[in-house]
């Protein structure tokens, strides 16, 4: 394959989801040879975990309607639609409706990055108490339906640039509910970047309006759709164009920051991408979340799988658990890892191959062909789901087989 030198051609290459998948095919291809450092391969189980992964559709949804993998499941959890239930108290337009669901899913999906084990969130208007994903997803539809991120007293249903500036630990502690006895990982980690989206709403006037707001990224990518159709990469472009600064300085190109990229030695290509492997999870997972508000615009979002699978704890959990990835060294299950350490690299990368892999053995079992079972409902109601099911079968606290140290910014 061919690599790019020019340092704008890497970093446009690195942004690309043919990236994504060149790199990591790469560390798959290394495994497939038994040539890594740090996991075996064990490709012979993959068949009874795609079982696994239909069997668990079926559950979750026997009629296989299945809605795509978003932050929206999320709001609904514990049995109550908190979005569905916010919007029917709306008197909006389309328009203004869609700049809300943007504000609402970017500045949610940027706080989910991992809660660790411990911390939970009671919400006061159920009594119910929820923790991991779901905990987060509804301390932060609580935080924006209270106007945290607004900058209009009079207006609390926003994101905007002049108040995401301003967030502090001191208020996301309050609103997850943070305390000695219920810590929340990667606290700082988050506050920092809503104050880097804030920045950055600022800054780029064409996709965030004047003054800087998260809605008005609907109103470009409105914009971007030709006779009706939006194709997914496009959302995912202007997610990391508009985006990309926020992420907290690793990897850089001439001082350009690469965001969700890390270096494993697999990757020996030459040029300035030499060694670095792109997964940008957090913003493919806001594409994803994304798709639902534009179609409600009246866009047809096209090329769904062109988006990669998300490489997280639970996708890359089901392969562990299941017995298709195996640590060298077994102590790596009861080690501590640092989020850019090449084991985790490695997990990742080959996370996404398997995620791709796994989507046409699900399809047959389920015998539907892959426009009408895009990789975004097998992530929805199988993988995600089958890794929790195992994570608490195998382990007290239902925690993935990995330990890592979050900062609040990648899972």
């Amino acid at each position: 394959m061919k690599t790019p030198d020019d340092s704008r051609a890497a970093i446009a290459y690195l942004r690309s989801t043919r990236a994504i998948r060149e790199r990591c095919g790469m560390v798959f291809a290394a495994g497939e040879a038994d040539r890594l450092p740090h996991f075996r391969l064990h490709l012979d189980k993959l068949p009874a975990t795609a079982r696994l992964v239909a069997e668990t559709i079926r559950a979750n949804y026997p009629t296989l309607d299945i809605p795509y993998h978003s932050r929206w499941r999320h709001f609904a959890a514990g049995g109550s639609d908190r979005w569905a239930a916010l919007a029917s108290r709306l008197s909006v337009s389309v328009e203004e409706r869609a700049r809300l669901r943007f504000d609402l899913a970017v500045t949610s999906v940027l706080l989910d990055a991992g809660a660790g084990m411990v911390w939970r969130y009671r919400e006061a208007a159920s009594g119910q108490t929820l923790s991991r994903s779901e905990g987060l997803a509804v301390a932060s539809f609580d935080m924006f339906v209270a106007g945290a991120f607004s900058d209009h007293a009079g207006d609390p249903l926003r994101a905007d640039a002049a108040a995401l500036q301003r967030c502090g630990e001191a208020l996301l502690a309050r609103g997850f509910q943070v305390s000695a006895d219920n810590p929340l990982v990667g606290l700082a980690g988050r506050a920092g970047l809503l104050r880097r989206l804030g920045e950055a709403l600022a800054a780029d006037r064409e996709l965030f309006g004047e003054p800087g707001r998260i809605g008005h990224l609907a109103d470009f990518l409105r914009g971007r759709a030709r006779d009706g159709t939006l194709a997914a990469t496009e959302i995912l472009d202007a997610v990391l164009r508009g985006f990309s600064s926020i992420w907290p300085g690793r990897e850089a190109i001439d001082g350009v920051n690469l965001g969700d990229v890390w270096r494993h030695s697999a990757i020996r290509t030459g040029g300035r991408s030499d060694g670095l492997v792109p997964f940008h999870k957090l913003s493919q997972w806001l594409s994803y979340s994304l798709v639902e508000p534009l179609e409600e615009l009246g866009i047809a979002v096209t090329g769904l799988d062109a988006l990669t699978g998300l490489p997280e704890y639970r996708n890359g959990g089901l392969f562990i658990d299941s017995g298709v990835l195996e640590p060298r060294d077994p102590e790596m299950l009861r080690a501590r890892h640092a989020v850019g350490s090449e084991a985790i690299v490695e997990w990742r990368a080959l996370t996404v191959i398997l995620l791709d892999r796994i989507a046409d053995l699900v399809r047959a079992e389920l015998r539907l062909d892959a426009s009408r079972f895009p990789l975004a409902k097998i992530l929805e109601g199988g993988t995600w789901s089958a890794g929790r099911r195992l994570a608490r079968e195998r382990r007290a606290d239902g925690g993935p087989p990995l330990t890592i140290d979050s900062d609040g910014t990648v899972f």
